[in-house]
């Protein structure tokens, strides 16, 4: 198939490295003239900060309630010029919500509002969500089953400045699920595949094949163009590349991959994730995402990278933890025997990860929509009570869940 080739039926009229309605060019020209409406001032192109080469560009929003800097990634440029721009909308829009909200404890709501099964909700405080304490919730709509559900808006929202809402910092509040895209169904599908990739990320680290070679796939295996063409600029640069099937249960295809300068030249190991119902989709977004990752760290323009975090020692720390990760592999996975399960229109996509997600166990899938009237720029968010939220490290407040709880019952690592 060519690089753009718009494929065999449907609506992905954009296929390289990716499956979107339009082009990247297409979605440029139509975002372009919003920037301003949505408070984004600039957007700047990070490639030439980094040797390696992969497209990264960088959006700033000054007056955001959560981060003022926003990533993207791409095989070229248009792409990841659309990426980090429509990342900035998507937060913009889950800042200034505008839909009517409940102040009420669950107790008091729960026989006139169809809540959502918080008990499944993911954590950071161990003692659990409390039905008596009132808190802000907000209507969704369920997916599977179909029909309203009122969830925490603390889920929803995004709008991190203080003070923040009553009861805030019980439930994990990030952006996980939160996604936009040139059409409701691009949006949503975007959404459902993140929520799927952190879970089976988290999964996959605390399980027992995490980091090791059993999940390790050989970069030499992998026949995709596109995937091979970003795995070729790694080696020019001269940047060791780990990869790992993460894919969990669900089925969803998911890779991780990691990279390192093994001469400590500049920047710090960084890692990338991805999933889509095509392989080469996900590996590709988690190439392009770590390559994304190290150019952040070293345009060190994020808020959420603390001064500390490049300190030598940290760094070196870093360093030799990836080093010791990277010299025992030896990869017994193949990149082609990952089973891709993607359909011919982004619709069905969308009702192929619900139906994986569902064949899991998975009760509830809620999605609200969040999109800012009159700007026709679908952004949705999906919260999927039972899914693990992202583990990030040992202080991030993380609290299993109940599929990482039955994960650890068989022997953590």
């Amino acid at each position: 198939m060519v690089a753009d080739d718009p494929g065999p039926t449907g609506d992905k009229r954009y296929r390289r490295g990716t499956r979107r309605s339009c082009t990247p060019a297409e979605t440029w020209a139509r975002l372009r003239p919003l920037l301003p409406v949505f408070g984004i001032t600039r957007v700047a192109n990070l490639t030439g900060l980094d040797r390696i080469g992969i497209p990264v560009f960088q959006a700033c929003r000054p007056n955001a309630r959560s981060l003022s800097v926003y990533q993207g990634k791409g095989l070229d440029a248009d792409a990841a010029r659309v990426s980090a721009v429509m990342e900035a909308i998507e937060t913009h829009c889950a800042e200034a919500i505008h839909a009517p909200l409940v102040f009420a404890s669950a107790e008091a709501i729960r026989f006139s509002h169809p809540l959502v099964d918080v008990e499944r909700l993911p954590l950071t405080d161990p003692a659990g969500f409390d039905p008596y304490r009132p808190i802000m919730w907000i209507e969704g709509e369920e997916l599977l089953a179909g029909g309203p559900r009122w969830l925490p808006f603390e889920m929803v929202h995004a709008n991190y400045a203080l003070p923040e809402p009553p009861q805030s910092g019980v439930l994990t509040a990030t952006t996980n699920g939160l996604a936009s895209g040139n059409t409701r169904d691009e949006a949503l599908l975007h959404a459902l595949l993140e929520v799927i990739e952190r879970d089976a990320e988290t999964l996959w680290k605390l399980g027992p094949q995490g980091w090791g070679s059993e999940t390790a796939i050989d970069p030499a295996g992998i026949d995709d163009p596109h995937c091979r063409a970003l795995i070729a600029r790694f080696a020019a640069a001269r940047i060791d590349l780990a990869i790992w099937d993460i894919t969990s249960d669900t089925g969803v295809p998911a890779f991780l991959a990691m990279i390192d300068d093994p001469s400590g030249e500049t920047g710090a190991p960084e890692i990338g994730a991805g999933a889509h119902l095509a392989p080469e989709v996900a590996l590709a977004r988690a190439l392009t995402e770590a390559a994304q990752a190290r150019l952040t760290y070293i345009a060190g323009a994020r808020e959420d990278i603390a001064a500390e975090d490049y300190a030598p020692e940290i760094v070196a720390e870093r360093h030799r933890r990836a080093r010791a990760i990277m010299a025992g592999l030896a990869p017994r996975r193949r990149f082609a025997d990952v089973a891709g399960r993607e359909a011919d229109s982004l619709a069905e996509d969308v009702a192929a990860a619900l139906a994986a997600l569902a064949a899991v166990g998975i009760a509830e899938v809620v999605a609200v929509e969040l999109t800012a009237a009159p700007f026709a720029v679908p952004v949705m968010r999906v919260v999927v009570p039972g899914l693990e939220a992202a583990l990030e490290g040992p202080d991030d407040g993380y609290v299993p869940g109940a599929r990482a709880a039955a994960l650890l019952a068989d022997g953590p690592r």
